[in-house]
């Protein structure tokens, strides 16, 4: 490289370094000074900075306040738990036989006392007409012993008799009769038929499920619920019932029934719940997500932009006569709209929302949309600060 190239480069690196000396170094500006040269861009920065004092001391700084309000905690439990009918039954026969017929289908609507299906009864029948026989023969033999008991022709003793076997003879009818009205499968409860597993013509037993029926008019839904639920949960509470297999659907019900004791594995309390079925659309064996809201303690509600974090924890700017006070917080709960906490703070309070970072603990602010407050000229922002330390 020729040597005009070496020293051009050279002045332009020593140059460079100047400048940079020039612009990072604290203590560039005094030596200038000193040496009678102060540079223009330095100069200018401090007229700057010393206006920008100037005119910032005389600014208060602007914040944005919204009221506190009052609301209640919303003290809710959810739980899953499982629907089943308000009554569900297993038909069996009281005595065994063939099936002759059967009367209903899988999802007949039947009442309570309806006959569902018949099995074969001549024996019964036969049994039956024999006691009615004889219960009116000895009805009959009564009748003249009481007759002839008048002219003392038959004794007390006998018409005893004759009346004691009217009295067996109508026991064996009544015998008789129930044996051939069992045959006869009744619906015990009203409901709906579930899926027959048995068809006419069978042989079935006294323990052959013969229908199932299903009181679908309300649903019972069992769920559990943590052990510090206890005390607050009492039978007649309203609750409300979303069905995972109908979701956008929501039933109304009221608590029916709580165990006495907690279960010490899970330490939960079992809970039921009756819900209403109007339109027949839940079924037995259906999960439901259970809620039920407790009224809670009313507290101070602010808006969620005033909460601030510190050392010693969280804290909000209240405002009162233009003088700002810090204020420390314990949240107890947060919604979308406002957290509430338990702070001195009353309904009504100013809290500042926008412009945190300019306030200072007994420093004067000016509320955004409010006439500017009087200061002191020696208060602002900087005056503040210097006091708050």
């Amino acid at each position: 490289m020729k040597a005009w190239k070496q020293i051009l480069i050279a002045i332009l690196v020593l140059v460079g370094a100047g400048a940079g000396w020039l612009y990072f170094s604290p203590g560039s500006n005094e030596l200038l000074k000193k040496a009678g040269v102060v540079p223009p861009s330095n100069a200018t920065a401090e007229t700057a900075a010393g206006s920008g004092r100037r005119g910032g001391g005389q600014s208060l700084p602007l914040v944005v306040v919204k009221t506190a309000t009052e609301a209640k905690i919303n003290d809710r439990l959810s739980a899953i738990g499982t629907g089943k009918a308000k009554s569900s039954v297993s038909v069996t026969p009281f005595a065994a036989g063939r099936m002759t017929e059967l009367l209903v289908q899988s999802g007949s609507k039947v009442m309570a006392g309806d006959v569902i299906a018949k099995l074969d009864s001549e024996a019964e029948t036969i049994i039956a007409e024999k006691a009615r026989s004889a219960l009116k023969d000895a009805q009959n033999k009564l009748k003249r012993a009481e007759n002839l008991s008048t002219t003392n022709t038959v004794s007390a003793v006998q018409v005893s008799d004759a009346e004691l076997a009217v009295e067996n003879a109508a026991l064996d009818l009544r015998e008789a009769e129930l044996a051939l009205d069992r045959r006869d499968i009744k619906a015990p409860i009203s409901g709906i038929i579930g899926i027959l597993p048995v068809n006419a013509g069978n042989y079935i037993t006294v323990s052959t499920q013969v229908a199932t029926i299903d009181d679908r008019s309300e649903v019972l839904v069992d769920f559990w619920v943590p052990e510090r639920f206890a005390p607050l949960i009492a039978v007649g509470a309203p609750v409300s019932a979303n069905s995972i297999a109908r979701p956008g659907e929501t039933f109304q019900g009221s608590v029916s029934a709580i165990d006495s004791r907690v279960d010490p594995a899970s330490r939960t309390l079992h809970v039921q719940a009756r819900i209403t079925n109007p339109k027949d659309t839940l079924r037995e064996g259906m999960a439901f997500q259970i809620s039920i809201a407790f009224p809670g303690d009313i507290y101070a509600a602010v808006d969620p932009l005033s909460i601030q974090w510190g050392t010693d924890g969280a804290y909000v700017w209240k405002i009162a006569d233009d003088k700002a006070s810090r204020v420390p917080v314990r949240i107890v709960q947060r919604n979308a709209a406002n957290v509430l906490v338990d702070a001195n703070i009353k309904l009504g309070d100013a809290i500042v929302t926008e412009g945190v970072q300019s306030v200072r603990e007994g420093g004067t602010v000016h509320i955004k949309g409010q006439p500017a407050p009087k200061q002191n000229s020696e208060e602002g922002p900087l005056a503040s600060a210097g006091k708050a330390g």
